[in-house]
């Protein structure tokens, strides 16, 4: 018994489920984080399948179409070692299982006992200390510029701009007080969604939703990140891929960003202010961009993401619980948004 298990530790079959179709070519992080963490298994020697919404593809795995109507124990194909979930299913599955959570919920409620955060700080608001940090693939992102010489004259905003928590109206102000120029990615300039925001101020850029070559040639050139969030980013794949360019970040001290944002590749604000931001990023030339990006080379690829998923299935193969407890938030969030001024 013991060899056969040894078996499958050496080789597994995993099976790797969400409710999104893949591959996606603009706005997605859970998307892109599953294709990288199932090309990064197949490329150390796992075989992988995904279960996710139709129109999907793959050419490095088996794809079967996921249907939230069916009981989900009939959608496991044969032969699978580990299912992970990305999000919630309709039963518990019945072969060894673990269950990423990408974000953020503000009840109550008891998570899986196999539930796994994606930061050290989303997993302690929970009472865990379960979590993987997610890595990027280089090969998507190409070579970045290191020499602060070819860096163009603007910094960036990277993320969903109707999403409020993250801030966008308080990007525009840092670098405005800043007189800096700013680029947006992933918003446009009229957006209904944002309390009837009516964005004029000239030295802002709208580019809208991008991805793949064209949202990384506006990174690759840009002086810094400005992520002003208010709210607990679980994690924040625009840190990790704004660092991968050697692009420094300038943000608030909440969720994730302290574990992540080191003071050698990054400024956060202490007082979530505005000003000691627009002043901070005025510093931009001090961080040096080739170490943002050997940090991130070091600590943040889709390798070591695999590495740390694996040695997870092999607890939960093993029969152990990734939580002796039930996680469950510890604390009630009762205002909308986490301050800044």
């Amino acid at each position: 018994m013991a060899a056969n298990l040894n078996a499958l530790i050496l080789r597994m079959h995993i099976l790797i489920v969400n409710n999104t179709s893949i591959p996606v070519h603009k706005y997605g992080g859970t998307e892109r984080v599953i294709w990288w963490l199932g090309k990064a298994l197949v490329q150390s020697g796992h075989q992988v399948s995904y279960l996710v919404a139709p129109g999907s593809s793959c050419e490095f795995a088996n794809v079967y179409t996921y249907n939230e109507s069916v009981p989900f124990n009939s959608l496991i194909p044969d032969g699978i070692d580990v299912v992970h979930l990305n999000h919630h299913v309709n039963e518990i599955p019945k072969i060894p299982y673990i269950q990423t959570m990408h974000g953020n919920v503000n009840h109550a409620l008891e998570l899986d006992h196999n539930t796994v955060f994606v930061s050290k700080n989303h997993a302690a608001r929970f009472g865990s200390d379960c979590y993987v940090h997610n890595g990027i693939d280089p090969m998507d992102y190409g070579t970045p510029v290191l020499h602060k010489e070819a860096v163009k004259n603007y910094f960036h905003f990277l993320g969903d701009a109707a999403w409020r928590v993250k801030n966008v109206k308080g990007a525009i102000q840092i670098a405005k007080m800043a007189h800096q120029k700013l680029r947006v990615i992933g918003g446009v300039r009229f957006n209904f969604n944002q309390g009837i925001r009516l964005t004029f101020d000239t030295h802002v850029r709208f580019d809208g939703m991008q991805g793949g070559k064209q949202k990384n040639e506006i990174i690759k050139y840009s002086k810094g990140l400005i992520f002003p969030v208010r709210w607990h980013e679980p994690f924040g794949l625009a840190l990790i891929e704004s660092l991968y360019f050697g692009c420094p970040v300038f943000g608030t001290p909440y969720g994730s960003l302290p574990e992540i944002v080191i003071p050698e590749v990054g400024y956060l604000t202490k007082t979530a202010s505005a000003l000691e931001l627009a002043d901070a990023i005025g510093n931009v030339n001090d961080f040096s961009r080739k170490k943002c990006h050997e940090y991130v080379m070091d600590k943040f690829t889709h390798i070591q993401m695999m590495a740390s998923y694996v040695r997870l299935y092999e607890r939960v193969l093993n029969g152990e619980k990734l939580n002796p407890r039930a996680p469950i938030l510890q604390s009630i969030q009762h205002d909308k948004f986490l301050p800044f001024n």
